[in-house]
């Protein structure tokens, strides 16, 4: 019987660097460069997702339908963290001062692809319609309300917003002990 997920069995085909039990992925996802790609236990991505380059999702990670992690100098997700749908998460981006070519067809002598690898510690949640850019750390517990970019690293346990994005109240720290 087919279903909306890839089975395990179809899953060790794709080449991964390595994937763990209960993995569910949509057949409607996509995967570049898929020996980069490290995937933990429980973990689910959803529809018309796009994984590219070096990518470590830990266990118990769920990343929403739309989202698109480009890992050109690295993303991480560790447990319990996530992506509600349609996030872009950036590791590298072109330089947009006017002083260099923009786009992947341009030839690279004349562009300046900057970046630095994006980490979302444990218990992080990034909301719907989020941009988070390169070198970010989204730290243990904290949240980005929907429609925000980040640009900066977030604090432990701290409730984020905005468009860049600015510390909004504390996060309960007591969430974990659900788990």
């Amino acid at each position: 019987m087919v279903t909306s997920f890839f089975e395990q069995n179809e899953l060790v085909n794709f080449g991964f660097k390595s994937v763990g039990r209960n993995v569910l992925i949509s057949r409607f996802a996509q995967f570049y460069g898929c020996e980069k790609i490290e995937i933990g236990d429980n973990v689910r991505i959803d529809d018309f997702c796009i994984l590219s380059g070096e990518i470590k999702l830990h266990n118990n990670i769920h990343i929403g339908a739309y989202c698109v992690l480009f890992g050109r100098n690295g993303i991480e997700m560790e447990d319990y963290s996530g992506l509600s749908p349609r996030c872009t998460v950036f590791s590298a981006t072109d330089d947009f001062s006017g002083d260099y070519l923009i786009g992947p067809m341009a030839d690279s002598r004349y562009t300046n692809v900057q970046g630095g690898k994006v980490w979302l510690k444990k218990y992080s949640q990034i909301g719907a319609n989020c941009v988070v850019m390169p070198n970010v750390t989204i730290a243990e517990g904290a949240v980005l309300g929907a429609m925000s970019l980040v640009k900066r690293d977030l604090d432990d346990w701290s409730i984020n917003s905005g468009i860049p994005s600015k510390f909004i109240k504390p996060r309960n720290r007591n969430l974990t002990n659900y788990l």
